[in-house]
């Protein structure tokens, strides 16, 4: 038996992108030659790569909500603001879902702003893949590309809420290892599920290989 599928977007958008220099949601995405006007950002382009398979998308700002928020409110997206990220990343997520619940959402496909946005095909590959996943026990959906794993992921109520229930201290990790057996790993053809851009450098090799890879 599937899921009947009302997904919720939530982008991780709080850090303070400190190793790259300015905030990662800004940078132009895809990547373009210096002079060149770019077509979008980071955070503009995760929000559409969501949008193909969503009801809507929460943003999760910090500290820089007003640079996150006008670009989240102009593609669509709602906002909701970490008041302390100096707590880390889980912390972010947590106020994330709270929202997916709050919004009357009972499952959420969630990415984080320094990854570059996915092609549709994968999106698409992941929501159909969950959608289905609930015959077999599975509350979690995780990309895999070359033996790693990725984002975005997609989580069903009860991981929802095994996530809510943890300490602040925790971390997305320590809770998914407590419900192994509840993950489903889905193999996928883009490689951009496992970039992590930290740095110029990180972002300056990507200008190489997103010309061969967008839809």
């Amino acid at each position: 038996m599937s899921r009947a599928l009302s997904l919720c977007g939530v982008i991780l958008a709080a850090g303070e992108s400190s190793r790259m220099g300015t905030d990662k949601a800004l940078l132009p995405w895809p990547p373009v030659a210096s002079g060149q006007v770019p077509e979008g950002t980071f955070l503009s382009g995760a929000i559409e790569s969501l949008a193909m398979s969503t009801d809507l998308t929460i943003v999760v700002a910090g500290k820089n909500e007003s640079i996150v928020a006008p670009i989240a409110y102009a593609n669509g997206a709602g906002v909701v603001v970490n008041p302390a990220p100096e707590r880390g990343q889980f912390s972010s997520l947590q106020i994330g879902l709270r929202e997916v619940l709050n919004r009357g959402r009972d499952a959420a496909m969630v990415t984080l702003v320094d990854r570059p946005p996915v092609g549709a095909r994968t999106v698409e590959r992941l929501r159909d893949a969950f959608a289905e996943a609930s015959a077999r026990y599975k509350w979690i959906v995780v990309p895999e590309y070359a033996g790693k794993h990725g984002h975005p992921i997609v989580l069903a109520r009860e991981m929802i809420e095994a996530f809510l229930r943890a300490p602040a201290t925790a971390s997305a990790r320590d809770i998914e290892r407590q419900n192994q057996e509840h993950i489903e790993y889905v193999e996928v053809d883009d490689p951009l599920v496992v970039v992590n851009i930290n740095t110029p450098e990180e972002y300056a090799a990507l200008q190489s290989i997103v010309p061969l890879l967008r839809d």
